[in-house]
């Protein structure tokens, strides 16, 4: 996680503030290939360059699923921890919307808006964040979310 540990109080009055933008991260053809290979999912518009070059893409795209399991590296570089959490656990997404295709070789980054700060419990809490993945050099976001994160307090 970015930075020095905020308190819990702090962290509830970042309610509407962007929070963190992450590192970029290359998202070319052996990442693509290779999420490809652990989710079976071989798709020719995401391992055949040469075919996908007659899809409306143009050439090879990026699966949505692996722009989305790239959130949580996103995080660790963008999101300030939280003071006493032990660790942080992925809840679930309230929504998810893939919104436009990352070309083979493309660098994306995270953008993190604090949503809402809510107490679970005894010595847990839930962030919920708005999160859009952006493309360099593209106006439309590859994608946009609302992803809750658990943190188990100390």
């Amino acid at each position: 996680m970015a930075g020095i540990p905020i308190t819990l109080d702090r962290y509830k009055t970042m309610i509407g503030d962007e929070v963190g933008v992450s590192d970029w991260i290359v998202v070319d053809q052996p990442r693509i290939d290779g999420f490809a290979d652990t989710t079976l999912d071989d798709q020719f518009i995401h391992v055949d360059p040469i075919r996908a070059q007659s899809s409306p893409f143009g050439g090879t795209i990026a699966h949505g699923f692996l722009l989305l399991s790239l959130l949580s590296r996103m995080s660790f570089d963008a999101l300030p921890p939280l003071e006493g959490a032990q660790m942080d656990i992925n809840y679930g997404f309230n929504n998810i919307r893939f919104l436009a295709p990352v070309p083979a070789g493309k660098r994306v980054r995270g953008r993190f808006t604090l949503r809402d700060v809510a107490l679970k419990g005894a010595g847990s809490s839930i962030c919920t964040y708005d999160v859009s993945v952006e493309i360099e050099g593209m106006e439309k976001p590859a994608l946009a979310a609302q992803w809750l994160i658990l943190s188990v307090l100390a």
